[in-house]
């Protein structure tokens, strides 16, 4: 399916992926507006969300791939930068595994690379809190008027405890292109990755930004851009 794109600035092409519940309008706003002085902005809404409506998710992360790899088509774009946080990133890396001519560089964040000792009570706290979202009426009518109401789809996605992509963020060694992983330094498990990361892909830099969390792109977006940019300067 073709994505709903939202466009911006002109000159090399580099994509931004929201993370889950947002939209292209909604997330990376600080990035797209930083980047668009040198870089044609291409801000797709994920399925399911935003104005990509389709009652699909069943193998969400391929399609998203699929998708991703079809709307860049139709925009005349050969090769790009991929940037993606969260959500976004997950399908970033789809993407890139399954489309490597089609990507010049990849910059991921808020992934865990394997699955945690931990993952069933992280899991568990996580169904928790989506319990919690879904009795909240104005969260609830934030999310019908953002997505539609069959954004509670990925809710549904989230119970399982095998939703997590883990065979996606495990091995890198299908994609040649420079890498960028980063992490925020209060999140044990996606800074940990980092490290395993560089220590098995000669192809990845890490970095991990002070006083963030999991969304280290929306914490400290001055860092994370001065990191990005960094990244892309020296490719």
């Amino acid at each position: 399916m073709i994505l709903h794109t939202e466009l911006k600035g002109g000159g090399e092409a580099i994509v931004f992926l929201h993370t889950g519940f947002q939209t292209a309008a909604t997330d990376f706003i600080q990035q797209q507006n930083t980047f668009m002085n040198g870089y044609r902005i291409i801000s797709p809404d994920l399925r399911g969300h935003g104005k990509s409506a389709t009652v699909d998710i069943s193998n969400f992360f391929e399609d998203s791939a699929d998708d991703l790899a079809e709307t860049l088509e139709g925009l005349g774009i050969q090769k790009t930068h991929i940037v993606g946080a969260s959500l976004g990133a997950l399908a970033a890396l789809s993407f890139a595994k399954r489309y490597p001519d089609k990507l010049k560089s990849l910059t991921i964040s808020g992934v865990t690379k394997g699955m945690p000792e931990n993952w069933l009570e992280m899991h568990q706290e996580d169904v928790k809190m989506q319990a919690e979202l879904m009795n909240n009426e104005e969260a609830l009518m934030y999310f019908n008027d953002l997505h539609g109401p069959g954004w509670t789809r990925f809710i549904e996605m989230g119970r399982s405890e095998d939703w997590y992509p883990f065979h996606e963020t495990g091995d890198l060694s299908g994609i040649s292109a420079p890498i960028l992983v980063i992490a925020g330094e209060t999140s044990p498990h996606e800074v940990k990755s980092l490290m395993d990361y560089r220590a098995e892909f000669n192809n990845v830099h890490i970095a991990t930004i002070p006083f963030a969390a999991h969304l280290v792109h929306a914490e400290q977006p001055e860092l994370y851009s001065k990191v990005l940019e960094l990244f892309l300067k020296n490719l």
